[in-house]
């Protein structure tokens, strides 16, 4: 079987003598590589065409983002964020690519740029957030320590205003969304509930990570300025803890496919949307704003509260889901300023005050006093 290589297109010709030869071409430089895959020359071919690439880019939008690639900002980012950042870097080539640097300096390079953003971001606003987001972090690292004397997206009015810090998932959500879940769907929700973590994390969460009372895992989302994600351990609470060790193991990871494959990162997304979906949670009602629909995420959110209820500190709970203090007390500020369960709880507290000794006996002295 023939291996695809990336970054290279192969053509087959039928030479005089009947024989059938495999040409190998650079594809974006077109450049005809020598040699075999995988031999000297080859290698050595496909160096040439990437240094040619880099000097066709010199001076243009392109040839800027892929010195991006090569800084200590680019090598702080995850992989993850790589791939994102690839995709979106595609996408600016393709419209503004061959612009040279002083067109990228010229203030009606920020006018396209933005012209683009307000008509994209009426269908796909988040979208469109996120690519003027990450040009302008290129054009920063340009205008700070590149060849750039400025960058002229250095703010833009974003389309996206969306806070989700009051939406959580609510006991009747949850019951909901597992009574027409499938088997993998519903180790996704006790997963994602019972340790706040991210769906990336939890797609690729190991058997070796459960010792059979805690999950220990590396968070793939690393805080700024930090190259790793935190290291974590949790404590697993009953339900997981009875849910992992019922559970048979078809794989290295925990959440698999029904075929017992790892879940890519689409195809979960997709089946957790349909199961929301047929679960009628696509459209709830959220006190004090416009309907929403329940997404993952808002999971995390949901166990800060959780956690919060069972008495955890903010401490407690950030060292668990990982969240920053600032976020996490956000997430409570909303939820208590929008639930009446934690204000049914705190009278029930305050009536419990009433009925100690203490009370009593206070309630005693007054009465006392008022004879005299």
């Amino acid at each position: 079987m023939r291996t695809r290589l990336k970054g290279i297109n192969s053509i087959s010709r039928k030479l005089a003598g009947g024989e059938v030869k495999m040409y190998y071409y650079h594809r974006a430089t077109g450049e005809r590589l020598d040699g075999e895959p995988g031999s000297p020359e080859f290698l050595a071919s496909i160096a040439r065409a990437v240094e040619k690439s880099r000097k066709r880019d010199s001076g243009t939008l392109a040839g800027l983002m892929r010195e991006f690639e090569e800084t200590k900002q680019w090598r702080k980012l995850a992989a993850s964020t790589h791939s994102e950042y690839r995709r979106i870097f595609k996408f600016w080539e393709q419209k503004f690519g061959t612009c040279p640097y002083p067109a990228l300096e010229d203030k009606e390079f920020r006018r396209d740029v933005l012209k683009w953003h307000d008509q994209f971001s009426a269908d796909k606003p988040r979208e469109a957030d996120n690519r003027v987001t990450v040009l302008a972090r290129v054009l920063s690292w340009a205008a700070k320590d590149g060849p750039l004397k400025l960058n002229v997206l250095d703010s833009f009015e974003r389309a996206y205003q969306g806070d989700r810090s009051e939406i959580i998932w609510l006991p009747e959500h949850v019951e909901a969304f597992m009574a027409v879940a499938s088997p993998e769907m519903q180790l996704a929700m006790v997963l994602a509930l019972h340790t706040g973590q991210r769906q990336g994390d939890i797609r690729t969460l190991p058997w070796s990570a459960y010792d059979g009372t805690h999950i220990s895992l590396r968070q793939s989302k690393a805080r700024r300025g930090q190259r790793e994600g935190r290291l974590i351990k949790i404590k697993c609470t009953k339900a997981l803890k009875s849910t992992l060790d019922g559970l048979q193991k078809r794989s290295p990871l925990i959440l698999t496919t029904k075929t017992g494959r790892a879940f890519q990162k689409r195809y979960l997304a997709e089946q957790w949307e349909a199961t929301t979906k047929e679960a009628g949670l696509n459209t709830v009602e959220v006190e004090g704003s416009e309907s929403v629909g329940l997404h993952f995420h808002d999971l995390r959110g949901t166990t800060v509260t959780m956690l919060f209820q069972a008495g955890c500190n903010l401490g407690e709970i950030v060292s668990v889901t990982g969240h920053s203090l600032r976020r996490a007390q956000d997430i409570l500020d909303k939820y208590l300023a929008r639930t009446s369960t934690m204000a049914d709880n705190a009278i029930a507290k305050f009536e419990n005050v009433l009925e100690t000794d203490f009370a009593k006996r206070v309630a005693k002295q007054e009465v006392g006093n008022d004879g005299k």
